[in-house]
């Protein structure tokens, strides 16, 4: 089962659907909590988001720390949205739901590693029942779909442009439909089919019954040993999002919709190629934790990794998230958007030797993933 890592008092935080007791916090983020209210609307719940990062900066926590309580945080919108639908559904007379289900949060969010302005990806799994039964079953779970995700993209977390969502029966299925639909998507070496596992794989159930999110865990753990052309395919996909350096070894953006030639594309061109290798590691050496960090330490008890190549993925995943934010709170506050984009041109001497320095560590590891999934 992925349990989300909580060794930290500071992600008790958001564990509830209620705030924490204020007397306890520290100045900052006691203040703006303060702000927030005992029972804020999603929306102005969500917007409040960029006075919580302002809270947790002045308490001087890592960027990697914040992103977890972002996510947490974003969680706690997503139950509360969840519960509200299910609420107005009953209060039209659709009654409770007909049978358990659980809601998953994927890609960033299920890794607990968001920053500011991620958009909708979610899945639900619904337990077995008999076919006779679909219209009616899958019926009320489409209607709640559409409602909590549509609460969500009011409240400022907008629908995914690839239909990633639990409204859609792509990813609203059966456990034993989910079950089989993975077991035919790692039999394959179709492109798409590896492009879909690489979102749903990092889930993490924010809402429901989480044992039917561990047994689908427990699935993919035992599919992944003899996956070997699935694998090989997602490392042939490394090589669509190339590491932000050129064949010199120095920093080179590469993205034709770069706003300025001065711009990055962070998180194309250094978070995500970090993430995806580490997660085809994980995959192929049974890792089961959800979250990149995680992932790393547990690859070096695996011997998959040494402890010094996962401190260097490490510490390039804590400078790239926090060189990321800090734009990102810079773009909100002139006006702009939170997007994956840097201006290099913005970075000091030392902070450009730093990114060149991280993009050569995450080079090496995709190098590492690629030779796996050559195995």
């Amino acid at each position: 089962m992925r349990v989300l890592h909580r060794a930290s008092p500071w992600r008790e935080l958001f564990i509830g659907d209620g705030l924490p007791e204020l007397a306890e916090l520290l100045a900052p983020l006691r203040e703006a909590l303060d702000e927030l209210g005992p029972s804020p609307a999603l929306p102005f719940a969500h917007a409040w988001q960029l006075r919580l990062v302002e809270a947790l900066q002045r308490l001087d926590l890592p960027a990697w720390r914040i992103s977890q309580l972002i996510s947490d945080h974003n969680d706690q919108l997503y139950r509360r949205a969840i519960q509200l639908s299910l609420n107005e559904m009953q209060g039209q007379g659709w009654g409770k739901p007909p049978v358990a289900f659980c809601v998953l949060t994927l890609g960033s969010a299920g890794r607990h590693e968001s920053l500011l302005g991620p958009d909708q990806d979610n899945a639900m799994i619904v337990a077995d029942y008999p076919d006779a039964r679909h219209t009616e079953i899958d019926g009320f779970f489409q209607a709640l779909g559409e409602r909590f995700t549509a609460r969500l993209d009011e409240a400022g977390i907008p629908l995914c442009n690839g239909h990633v969502m639990a409204r859609w029966p792509m990813w609203r299925k059966r456990l034993s439909e989910w079950r089989e639909q993975l077991s035919l998507w790692t039999r394959e070496r179709r492109v798409k089919r590896v492009q879909q596992s690489n979102i749903l794989l990092d889930f993490h159930p924010v809402f429901g019954d989480a044992g039917l999110a561990e047994a689908l865990s427990d699935h993919v753990a035992r599919l992944m040993p003899r996956a070997g052309l699935f694998l090989n395919e997602m490392a042939l996909l490394l090589d669509e999002l190339p590491v932000a350096l050129d064949r010199f070894g120095r920093l080179s953006g590469n993205d034709e919709e770069a706003p300025h030639e001065n711009a990055l594309n962070l998180k194309r061109q250094g978070l995500l190629p970090l993430v995806n290798a580490v997660r085809l590691l994980s995959l192929h050496h049974g890792v089961g934790v959800p979250d990149t960090r995680l992932r790393l330490s547990a690859l070096v008890l695996k011997e998959a990794l040494s402890a010094r190549q996962a401190r260097a993925g490490i510490s390039a995943l804590d400078r790239l998230q926090e060189r990321l934010l800090a734009a990102q709170l810079a773009s909100l506050k002139a006006g702009g958007t939170a997007d994956g984009w840097i201006d290099m041109a913005r970075l000091e001497d030392d902070q450009r030797l730093l990114l060149r320095h991280d993009m050569q560590v995450i080079r090496g590891l995709v190098r590492a993933a690629r030779s796996v999934g050559a195995a």
